[in-house]
């Protein structure tokens, strides 16, 4: 966990380096509500995310849009007791809720569309990477909070594919402009080893914001001025 941390930290300091007039850098912030589909669960699972991004400009209004979301999850909350059964985790002696909790490293490829009243379209191709999964269990005892967790990482599969589309608006038409949207995912391989039918889908509200992209554009507009002005002398 400490690992995905430090790559959100390192891409923050040095974002200026990263930046040129076609390419976009930054971090992606946000919250997601997902499900895993044939459950038997009450309501889907909410949890923060963050990573970084960058953005690629292929033609004219077009772009790649890829990066890695490196504190991500999906799963399922208020799991029932079938669903319980289903995945072969011990109940406890006290009543509570049962949550299926899945961490990815999430890598979306998505062709973007930038229209000029800064609204924006993309779809394409999503892959996770699964390195942490646990149910949690959560119950109130008088005063006190009991959570415990069963790890079932062996149970999942490593890899996960699936689509994501989505929209969003630059708040601004500056090039450090932050941007808002929304995206959906939604999985074509199955979530467990041995299940077939599962598969994760997702709901996610992002916020991106360029990193060391002013700093960037002055350093560029210096070295300009330098080579001009030494061109001069010559």
């Amino acid at each position: 966990m400490w690992c995905g941390y430090s790559q959100v930290l390192i891409a923050a300091v040095f974002g200026d380096k990263l930046n040129s007039p076609d390419l976009e850098f930054g971090l992606e912030g946000g919250y997601n509500w997902s499900e895993i589909s044939d459950l038997n669960n009450g309501k889907s699972l909410s949890e923060f995310n963050l990573g970084f991004y960058f953005d690629i400009r292929l033609k004219n209004q077009w772009y790649l849009d890829t990066g890695v979301l490196v504190k991500g999850r999906m799963g399922a909350a208020e799991l029932s007791t079938e669903d319980l059964s289903l995945l072969g985790i011990t109940l406890q002696d006290e009543e509570g809720d049962y949550s299926q909790k899945i961490s990815y490293f999430m890598v979306p490829a998505l062709f973007k569309y930038r229209f000029k009243n800064k609204i924006y379209l993309e779809a394409g191709p999503q892959f996770n990477l699964m390195y942490k999964a646990f149910v949690e269990f959560n119950a109130e005892d008088g005063d006190i909070d009991v959570r415990t967790r069963q790890n079932n990482k062996d149970a999942i599969n490593r890899l996960g594919a699936g689509v994501t589309f989505g929209a969003g608006y630059r708040l601004s038409d500056r090039a450090a402009g932050i941007t808002l949207g929304l995206k959906y995912y939604y999985g074509f391989t199955n979530v467990y080893k041995d299940i077939s039918g599962p598969k994760n889908s997702s709901l996610f509200l992002k916020c991106n914001i360029p990193i060391g992209v002013k700093k960037s554009q002055e350093l560029r507009k210096q070295k300009a001025l330098e080579k001009e002005n030494a061109l001069k002398k010559e």
